[in-house]
């Protein structure tokens, strides 16, 4: 039987999400404005019958589908936010469970750095996939599990502040976050980005994910 972790629903994807959903996924683009879905299961490949259950049963477009050991992620988006919406009753149906057995996110780190330096700022912008980031600028990093509820960290942050995604990542052991810009803004946007994940309801996971 497969295990829920992460049941994520975002109403409006905002444009720098959606943007970097586009740059990093290999199935359906979402744009600007869609109702979107994040599911988390343990083990991995038990994420493909999800799939099957959502796509044969409504019209959700699939954008990203991560298969690891452990941990399945996949993202569903529609612009009739009640497509999305009866797609994860589908998968929640499929499972044999309820909103209430997902986990509850916990943040493991929540970090800000000011005015970063420039050779700081070069570094992570060889990596990242977003936005850049200029020196000077302020930089938020955030950590949380299970790993897709970090989407909706990102999502509540530029819909809440005047930030630049430069990185986020969805799956794994451990969410991923980066966030720049002014120290106001960067303030404002992790305050944020950290009421949304403390607002999620579910169990409280057992912690130290290994999906890597």
């Amino acid at each position: 039987m497969a295990t829920l972790r992460s049941y994520t629903f975002l109403d409006s994807l905002q444009p720098q999400v959606a943007a970097h959903i586009c740059t990093t996924c290999r199935g359906y683009f979402p744009v600007p404005g869609v109702a979107s879905l994040f599911i988390e299961i343990a083990p991995g490949m038990a994420i493909h019958g999800l799939m099957d259950v959502a796509l044969k049963k409504t019209r959700a477009q699939p954008a990203t589908l991560v298969v690891e050991r452990a941990f399945g992620m996949l993202e569903l988006h529609h612009d009739d936010k009640g497509e999305v919406q009866q797609a994860g009753q589908e998968i929640l149906t499929a499972l044999g469970n309820k909103l209430e057995d997902r986990i509850k996110p916990k943040i493991i780190s929540n970090t800000i750095i000011r005015a970063i330096e420039p050779m700081h700022a070069m570094i992570i912008n060889k990596l990242r996939m977003g936005a850049m980031i200029e020196p000077g600028l302020s930089l938020c990093i955030m950590e949380c599990e299970p790993a897709a509820y970090i989407t909706l960290a990102a999502n509540e942050a530029e819909k809440a502040a005047d930030v630049r995604i430069v990185d986020f990542t969805p799956f794994g052991a451990f969410g991923r976050l980066y966030l720049a810009g002014t120290e106001a803004e960067i303030d404002e946007a992790s305050k944020a980005a950290t009421a949304a994940l403390e607002g999620i309801t579910g169990q409280a996971g057992k912690g130290g994910g290994g999906g890597g």
